[in-house]
């Protein structure tokens, strides 16, 4: 199974964030109607986790990919990181992204991605409060090391059901390999525009389960500039160190100007489904049940 997700949230971002240009939100129109040609093209349904800020503030955004028939999920109201939230307010936070979502839609929300796959050993109380907005299918844990946290201990690279007190959320983790002893993503973000096409197909054709997320920033071509310190602390709620901000650069910037001809060869390589559908391939009944 492969499956197919973006998150979206530049808009959101670029609002909030970085000028509220007109061109701006003219370019990630641009790109996400070329995301929907392709998949509408290949006949491929995609989850496209939206922040809920998205639904109230730009609603011909996830209006528009609805009507193409893709799964709306949630990431959170404002793409703040659940690591950095107190349980009370992350509470509200999912709270009111699925509620928006949903008044939208039309349509019960039931996939979740923390942004920055904040879901990690020291915030597990974050699947309770999935479960008491609805949520059934979570997205976020990333089960290796990483710069903003991640979920070493996880041990998964499969759908598996988690159980945390008394409440049952199904896990669809992302995918790592080994490389040079580290386990790395490769199947979306930055991972997929720094490694080489072939490298990522090798990966995907190796496990009966691959995710691959993306988000619109990953596929737009042109460079951003370096952040000033305050840009970089008014996104990132932490310290702008010229480091910091030098390694965010880079992250952002690397391999940009082919990354949407990558996306589209490999979407018309390999069959992909949303969530949804795997959802209702799986047998929960047999697959592999964790309690954290």
């Amino acid at each position: 199974m492969n499956i197919l997700t973006f998150d979206i949230e530049e808009w959101f971002i670029e609002k909030e964030f970085d000028g509220n240009r007109d061109e701006k939100y003219a370019e990630f129109d641009a790109y996400l109607n070329k995301i929907l040609l392709l998949l509408d093209e290949q006949s491929i349904k995609a989850t496209f986790f939206c922040v809920g800020k998205m639904a109230t503030d730009f609603p011909e955004v996830v209006k528009k990919i609805a009507s193409k028939g893709h799964e709306i999920g949630c990431h959170s109201n404002v793409h703040t990181w659940l690591n950095k939230m107190s349980r009370e307010d992350a509470y509200e936070d999912t709270h009111k992204a699925v509620d928006s979502l949903e008044q939208l839609i039309g349509k019960k929300v039931m996939s979740y991605r923390a942004p920055a796959f904040s879901i990690g050993e020291n915030n597990k109380w974050a699947f309770d409060i999935l479960a008491e907005c609805g949520i059934e299918r979570d997205a976020s844990i990333f089960p290796a090391a990483r710069e903003f946290g991640g979920f070493p201990s996880f041990g998964y690279k499969e759908p598996v059901l988690i159980s945390h007190n008394g409440v049952n959320i199904k896990e669809f983790p992302i995918c790592t390999t080994k490389l040079m002893g580290k386990e790395l993503a490769y199947s979306g973000g930055g991972y997929f525009r720094f490694f080489p096409l072939w490298f990522i197909e090798k990966e995907i054709k190796k496990s009966t389960y691959s995710m691959c997320y993306f988000h619109i920033g990953d596929l737009i071509s042109e460079a951003r500039s370096l952040m000033t310190k305050e840009e970089y602390e008014l996104k990132f709620k932490e310290k702008g160190t010229l480091i910091n901000r030098l390694k965010r650069h880079v992250k952002i910037n690397y391999g940009n100007k082919k990354s949407f001809s990558k996306l589209t060869k490999l979407i018309k390589n390999h069959q992909f489904v949303c969530l949804d559908e795997v959802d209702k391939q799986i047998d929960w009944t047999s697959c592999k049940q964790i309690t954290i």
